[in-house]
């Protein structure tokens, strides 16, 4: 009988029809129960388990939903035909093949930071924004108008972003960083990786060259590998990227990744007389410059240069924003400056690979934004962040001295410490990790063999007790070595 292939555990979480159902269902698939064995009816079932017979109906319902059993009116409940391929039961099941990644997945999965990097922790951890300095009752009224605005639904026909705050933003990057831009030209995304991912996909085939900035933006750089291209290192220095440097030979790029405004990492600024090389380059080669303004609006001194975009009237340049610095990286906004002809493909692709960005969050943002508080927002903490990016300097220099270089702070929320002679900066990041602290290996964001060793640190959020402690917890590695 059935009854003997049952055991009903009325303490389970998992309802009694659940029950037989997976227990019958495993007697099939093991060959226990063979294809057209009569099963007995749903009342001498219910008798043999002591359950309704309600319960065994809907064990037999489940089990012909996925046609292990055949049901018809007058007739005994039957196993269906072989669940299993002939000869499956008597011939050794040969092992599955394991699941491997494809070439696309192994370049999307590699990190140059190290394997570890995505799961570290810590203080001075670069590009993090001080989360205890977010507005956290300005954004929850925002959010809370928002959801009230757009309780009747979103329709996905605003895959390029909600409207006000494409307008918003126009006005905003028109005002504030000499972007010169309709809305329409606005497309809204998840993030600055998203835009770089969808950018790489839309507007490069694999084995095109792309030129970055060296040292540079490792989230560029894995994008690009990622949609397949080739990665070729544009030189920089402490007036920017130098597209007269670059190694002969290297392949007429279709994408050029600049962070001209505060150079990621060590933040210099390129002067008009690169940047104007850059775009004849550009043009020349048939180019795209993405121009990441990532943190521009943490300015410490002088007067924020205008963005590259604004030099470009031949739609050379693509311009590229976030509020993952000046608000929160969990809010997920980012967004692009197109050229007109380009906004309607690349809203397509966007809306073909799932990348926009919260509704919600979108129309918050638009109001955060025509109301003013992002600014008075900005102002607050651009001061805080000098102040610590200070401290941070003053006790690099104090303590190290002569064995590391470091600029002070004139914007960024991160700083670039480099050494005057090698040191394995893998290693020190990973066991300053171990302490406690989350910096970068400035090796990491170079191409090719020749490269500085540093540490990119954070000080955002830093305290003078975080302060004190990593450059003690350095100086001490260093001693060791």
């Amino acid at each position: 009988m059935l009854d003997a292939l049952i055991t009903l555990d009325r303490t389970s979480p998992r309802s009694l029809p659940q029950q037989i159902y997976a227990a019958l269902r495993v007697a099939v698939l093991d060959g226990t129960l063979k294809a057209g064995l009569r099963l007995p009816s749903s009342r001498q079932l219910s008798d043999a388990l002591d359950v309704s017979r309600n319960t065994v109906n809907l064990a037999y319902e489940l089990l012909a939903a996925e046609g292990v059993i055949e049901v018809r009116p007058g007739a005994a409940p039957r196993i269906s035909g072989p669940v299993r391929p002939e000869g499956s039961d008597t011939v050794a099941t040969p092992a599955a093949r394991p699941v491997a990644l494809s070439a696309r997945g192994v370049r999307l999965t590699t990190d140059p930071r190290g394997p570890d990097w995505i799961t570290r922790r810590g203080a001075l951890q670069a590009g993090l924004p001080d989360p205890a300095l977010f507005p956290t009752e300005l954004w929850g009224r925002a959010l809370r108008r928002a959801a009230r605005s757009l309780r009747t639904g979103i329709l996905y026909d605003e895959a390029a972003g909600l409207p006000v705050l494409r307008e918003a933003l126009a006005d905003y990057l028109s005002a504030e960083r000499g972007v010169r831009a309709s809305p329409s030209q606005i497309v809204i995304v998840s993030s600055m990786q998203a835009a770089l991912s969808a950018l790489a996909q839309a507007f490069a085939d694999p084995d095109d060259a792309a030129l970055i900035e060296n040292p540079g933006y490792i989230g560029a750089r894995t994008a690009f590998l990622g949609a397949g291209l080739t990665v070729h290192p544009l030189p920089v220095d402490e007036r920017g990227a130098d597209i007269s440097r670059l190694a002969p030979g290297t392949p007429a790029p279709r994408l050029i990744y600049v962070t001209p405004s505060q150079h990621y990492p060590l933040g210099g600024r390129m002067t008009l007389d690169r940047r104007l090389a850059l775009i004849e380059a550009a043009r020349q080669a048939g180019a795209l410059i993405l121009e990441d303004d990532y943190d521009s609006e943490f300015l410490f001194e002088g007067r924020p240069i205008a963005a590259l975009q604004g030099l470009a009237d031949q739609g050379e340049v693509i311009y590229l924003g976030t509020f993952s610095k000046s608000l929160l990286p969990g809010l997920r906004i980012a967004y692009c400056v197109v050229p007109e002809a380009m906004a309607r493909p690349l809203t397509l692709l966007l809306r073909n690979t799932g990348r926009q960005a919260n509704a919600h969050v979108q129309a918050a943002l638009a109001d955060f934004l025509s109301e003013g508080h992002h600014r008075a927002h900005l102002k607050r903490v651009r001061e805080v962040y000098a102040g610590r990016g200070h401290l941070l300097h003053a006790a690099l220099t104090a303590r190290l001295g002569n064995r590391i270089r470091v600029a002070p702070p004139t914007g960024n929320i991160q700083l670039a410490l480099r050494f005057n002679e090698p040191v394995n900066d893998q290693w020190l990041a990973g066991a300053l990790h171990k302490r406690g602290f989350a910096p970068s290996a400035l090796s990491s964001s170079y191409l090719g063999p020749e490269r500085e060793s540093g540490l990119i640190l954070g000080y955002a959020s830093a305290t003078q007790a975080d302060i004190d402690r990593c450059v003690a917890a350095i100086d001490d590695l260093l001693r060791s070595l």
